[in-house]
């Protein structure tokens, strides 16, 4: 089995796209293939239903992936394509397959221990996910040997853990500190 995989990027747009670059200029040839074309505002019609707007995800952006990371920075919990993103990589569906599942904290994540972080403010459909084995979450590594080696351990993952996608969908972009439930 290679340990080269078709890798979709979640990120905060406004806030993180330089590390989304970064990410793919430092370390695309290492995985096969970085799948780009994240959701942006305006991309599928808000007023479709939570379900309908899923499976377009699901079957229009994350088609033929293997693994979704999740580039995490001050305000990408926030977001609600990120959101939308993850929980439709985890779906398995007739035409999809689910995908394996990362997080990554970037320099930016505000912190002051680079040990620890606040898990009320990543994402908390990842949060649910590391919770329950399906998803891990990382430092920010230059190495592209260890980061390869991420996204294949989530990609193995995918095959023995089941996800945890039970949260509602956000309707909307978030504010504040942090997340609640």
């Amino acid at each position: 089995m290679s340990n080269r995989h078709k890798v979709f990027v979640s990120y905060h747009h406004a806030l993180d796209e330089s590390y989304k670059n970064i990410f793919e200029l430092r370390f695309g040839n290492s995985f096969g293939a970085i799948v780009p074309g994240s959701v942006k505002v305006g991309d599928i019609d808000p007023t479709l239903s939570t379900e309908t707007i899923r499976q377009k995800i699901r079957d229009e952006y994350l088609r033929d992936t293997s693994v979704t990371v999740v580039l995490i920075g001050a305000e990408t919990w926030q977001r609600k394509h990120v959101d939308w993103e993850i929980g439709s990589s985890i779906r398995d569906t007739k035409t999809n397959p689910r995908s394996g599942l990362l997080g990554i904290l970037l320099p930016a994540y505000p912190r002051t221990d680079k040990s620890k972080y606040n898990p009320k403010t990543i994402p908390p459909r990842l949060f649910d996910n590391i919770q329950c084995g399906f998803a891990a979450i990382y430092n920010w590594s230059e190495d592209a040997t260890t980061v390869q080696d991420w996204i294949h351990q989530a990609y193995l993952r995918k095959s023995t853990k089941q996800p945890d996608n039970s949260r509602a969908s956000f309707g909307k972009n978030r504010t504040g500190s942090e997340w609640t439930d």
